[in-house]
């Protein structure tokens, strides 16, 4: 089955390294897992689609530290889930808060950057109980917070906004990552590749950036042991968002009727998935992460990651299509006009059809200018539309937060371009 060129590179008597290290009990979890069960057909289908392993009750959750930072207070937590190494998240609220508030799941992006997950929607700084090698990712967090989330710390912000989030690494991203530290035999040779390249410029990558180059390459592995398994990458980033999603609804001071989720780019897929896979998302907000198949080909097939492309998911219908199956009450979806990584035809036609399949007052879409970035004017308007959408009372600060300007520490009116071209689906 392999080429005769690979042949020598892995000897019989020279062990090969695990392709999924620390995910080598992955296999034996999906033949004991049953599949997730749906309450609605056409949400079954897509979870049969993707593979979603079933999720039978809320995981374990440990608070294990909070600190308070600029009037939000914010929660260490982590659960471990039935494979693979142990999930780590924050859960963050506004200092003082009293009563069960609306809960967001904040689903960080994709971006290409799997050694950080959801530390780049926290502020710098303010990660509880961060270990010195933690510490030392806040400057991928910051250049990521800086090209795709308007320079500021997204889960934070919202909570400051009266919301109740969790934000959580998920599968193959932070603590949630592949062991790659003794590169898989096949993976070795992107990885030498790319050094090389490094080399050539004259540039010294951190541990952190050599990281990211080897895990960006051996997604199409992780993509690939999950078809064997009967699952898809897609498939097992909604099983642990399913899990995340049962956290939050078991949180102290949450409203478990009153959830919604939130994502930019890869995460907001993440959040698309979740809402027509779960009956408990009420509201639903996707940033830069809306098209239609057919316009991806040929040129923008290249740009995105099996985060958007799962093996015979269209056979369901168009992207947009999947969001007809959704039980949420409401979907806001939101365009970069200049998005990288869409065509303006396909982000149109995929506009078209929401509209035409949802019911007025259901689907809200918006188009922005700028680059594939998640605008500070763009998270206003998300945060407002959970807000209308949870409908959850409002009083003192909060009101005058959401009926007035934005917070002296963001700059609005400009949706920030990013420095470089962003990669796999933001």
């Amino acid at each position: 089955m392999n080429s005769g060129l690979m042949d020598d590179a892995a000897p019989d008597d020279v062990p090969r390294p695990s392709a999924i290290g620390g995910y080598e009990d992955w296999p034996a979890f999906m033949r004991s897992r049953p599949r997730h069960i749906a309450e609605s057909a056409p949400s079954q289908e897509l979870a049969d689609a993707l593979g979603v392993p079933a999720v039978p009750e809320a995981p374990h959750a440990v608070l294990e530290s909070a600190e308070t930072h600029d009037g939000v207070t914010i929660s260490r937590v982590s659960w471990q889930l039935g494979f693979g190494p142990r999930t780590r998240a924050w859960f963050l609220r506004p200092a003082g808060a009293s009563g069960p508030l609306p809960g967001v799941l904040a689903l960080h992006c994709h971006a290409g950057i799997k050694s950080v997950g959801a530390e780049r929607l926290l502020p710098a700084g303010a990660v509880p109980g961060a270990s010195s090698a933690e510490t030392g990712a806040g400057k991928t967090n910051a250049d990521l917070q800086r090209r795709f989330y308007g320079g500021g710390p997204l889960a934070a912000w919202l909570a400051s906004r009266g919301f109740a989030v969790l934000a959580h690494d998920t599968f193959s991203w932070g603590s949630r990552r592949f062991e790659l530290g003794t590169t898989p035999w096949r993976l070795s040779a992107a990885v030498e590749g790319r050094k090389a390249l490094w080399r050539e410029a004259g540039v010294v990558p951190s541990e952190t950036e050599e990281y990211d180059a080897a895990a960006a390459a051996h997604e199409d592995t992780v993509a690939k042991a999950a078809g064997l398994l009967g699952t898809s990458f897609a498939g097992m980033v909604a099983h642990d968002d399913l899990a995340a999603l049962h956290v939050l609804a078991g949180l102290p001071g949450v409203d478990p009727g009153r959830l919604g989720t939130a994502g930019f780019s890869g995460g907001g897929s993440r959040s698309l998935m979740l809402a027509t896979v779960s009956p408990r998302v009420r509201a639903c907000a996707v940033s830069c992460m809306m098209t239609t198949y057919r316009s991806l080909f040929p040129a923008y097939l290249e740009a995105h990651s099996w985060l958007l492309q799962t093996p015979g998911l269209s056979r369901l219908g168009e992207y947009p299509e999947l969001a007809g199956r959704s039980t949420a009450d409401r979907l806001l979806v939101q365009y970069a006009l200049d998005d990288e990584l869409f065509p303006a035809n396909g982000m149109r036609d995929a506009d078209a059809t929401l509209r035409g399949q949802l019911a007025p007052g259901q689907h809200t879409g918006s188009f922005w200018p700028g680059g594939h970035a998640f605008s500070t004017d763009m998270q206003d308007e998300a945060a407002r539309f959970l807000a209308d959408s949870l409908s959850w009372s409002l009083s003192g600060s909060l009101s005058r937060l959401l009926s007035g300007s934005l917070p002296a520490s963001r700059s609005a009116g400009v949706a920030p371009v990013p420095s470089q071209p962003p990669s796999q689906d933001g």
